[in-house]
C-alpha cells in the first residue's frame, strides 16, 4: 500500500469517510423514497462491526480524520453503539459523528457519547405535525424534536440541524425553522433536494434553490455572507444571521457545487466504496475482505478509487445520469 494520504488527480485531500450502517429507515421521507419502501439489501451482504471497524482502520491510517456514520437510518441497527465504540478506539481516533432522522435517539443518544459519538446531524424538514406526515408518512415528529433535545443534553455539541425544502409543502416555514434553531442554540443548514431518490422522479424545476432559501429568509432575518476562506471544505455556505454569532447554512449542491474542495468518500451498508455521492460506478470491499485481503490490498483498492474520482458531479451536464442506488442505498 503506497504510504502518503488520499489524494486524487485533482489534487484533493480525501479526509472524511461517510460509512452507511443500513439501509433501512424508519421513515419514508418523499424525496429519498416512496411510502411503500424499497427493497433491503440482503441482510448477509451488510458488514458487520468488526469489518466496519477493520475498513475504518485502513482508512484513518490513510490520512481520514472524521467518520460520519449515516443510513438509512443509522438509530436502526442494533450494534451502533459497538459500531461507536470500535471506531472510537481506532489510533489515531478519529472524530465520530452521526446524521439521523432522530426518531429513537432519546433513548440511546447518552450511551452513543459514552461511546466516542462527538455529534449529530438530525434532519428535520418541518415544525408542523401534519407537514411531517404528508412529508415522512409517519407520524414522528415529536420522536425527532426529542431526539434533538436529548443529543443537546447528552453533550453531542453542537446539535446541527438539516433541512430540505419542498416547493408547495414546507418551504414557506424556512423562517420559523431558523428561528426554532436559534431559540435552542442548533446550527440550521438548508440543503437543495437532489436527484437521490428511488422513485428517479427528482425535477429541477420543482427544487427551492439556495437563492430561494436565502430569499425566504430574508424576509425575516438580516444575512451577512461569511468570507469564502472560513469554508473550506465544509458543503455548507454560512451566513452571520442578524449580526452573529449565530450562523445559517445553505447547502446548494446542485445550483453552486462544492466539488472541487470535496474531501469526501463514501462506504455503504454492504461494503462497497464510492468516491462521490453521485458515482455511477463503485469498488468492492466487501468481497476481498471476506476472502483474506491484507490491509495493504484493501487500500490499494481504496486508494485506486479516489484516484478515479471525476472533477465534479455532472447533475448540470445534458449527459448526467441519476445514480442507480437510491440515497438510503448511498449513505449521505
Amino acid at each position: 500500500m503506497t504510504a502518503g494520504p488520499l489524494v486524487d488527480r485533482y489534487g484533493r485531500v480525501h479526509r472524511d469517510l461517510r460509512i452507511s450502517v443500513t439501509d433501512r429507515c424508519s421513515l419514508r421521507c418523499t424525496y429519498c423514497m416512496p411510502e411503500q419502501g424499497v427493497p433491503w439489501l440482503p441482510r448477509d451482504t451488510m458488514l458487520s462491526t468488526e469489518e466496519i471497524v477493520r475498513l475504518a482502520d485502513v482508512a484513518v491510517g490513510m490520512g481520514i480524520e472524521e467518520i460520519r456514520l449515516t443510513g438509512g437510518e443509522p438509530l436502526l441497527r442494533r450494534d451502533l453503539v459497538d459500531v461507536v465504540a470500535g471506531l472510537a478506539a481506532l489510533d489515531p481516533a478519529p472524530e465520530i459523528s452521526m446524521t439521523t432522522n432522530g426518531v429513537g435517539l432519546a433513548r440511546i443518544a447518552e450511551d452513543l457519547k459514552a461511546a466516542g459519538l462527538t455529534r449529530v446531524n438530525v434532519s428535520i424538514d418541518t415544525l408542523d405535525r401534519e407537514t411531517f406526515i404528508e412529508l415522512a408518512k409517519r407520524d414522528r415528529l415529536a420522536d425527532t424534536i426529542a431526539g434533538i433535545e436529548a443529543s443537546a443534553a447528552a453533550g453531542l455539541l453542537p446539535v446541527k440541524l438539516n433541512t430540505v425544502l419542498m416547493r408547495g409543502v414546507n418551504d414557506a416555514e424556512a423562517p420559523d425553522l431558523l428561528a426554532f434553531a436559534l431559540e435552542h442554540g442548533y446550527q440550521l443548514r438548508f440543503i437543495e433536494q437532489m436527484p437521490l431518490d428511488a422513485q428517479h422522479q427528482w425535477d429541477r424545476t420543482q427544487m427551492i434553490t439556495g437563492e430561494e432559501i436565502l430569499t425566504r429568509l430574508r424576509t425575516r432575518f438580516e444575512l451577512t455572507a461569511m468570507p469564502d476562506e472560513t469554508r473550506g471544505s465544509a458543503p455548507a455556505e454560512l451566513f452571520l444571521v442578524d449580526g452573529g454569532p449565530a450562523t445559517v447554512g445553505v447547502i446548494a449542491s446542485v445550483t453552486m457545487p462544492f466539488c472541487g474542495t470535496c474531501d469526501r468518500v463514501r462506504l455503504t451498508a454492504d461494503g462497497m466504496i464510492r468516491n462521490c455521492l453521485f458515482a455511477t460506478g463503485e469498488t468492492d470491499l466487501r468481497t476481498p475482505l471476506r476472502d483474506g485481503a491484507s490491509a495493504e490490498q484493501l487500500g490499494d483498492l481504496l486508494r485506486e478509487s479516489i484516484g478515479a474520482k471525476l472533477p465534479g458531479h455532472g447533475i448540470n451536464e445534458p449527459d448526467f445520469l441519476q445514480p442507480p442506488r437510491p440515497m438510503s442505498r448511498i449513505g449521505g
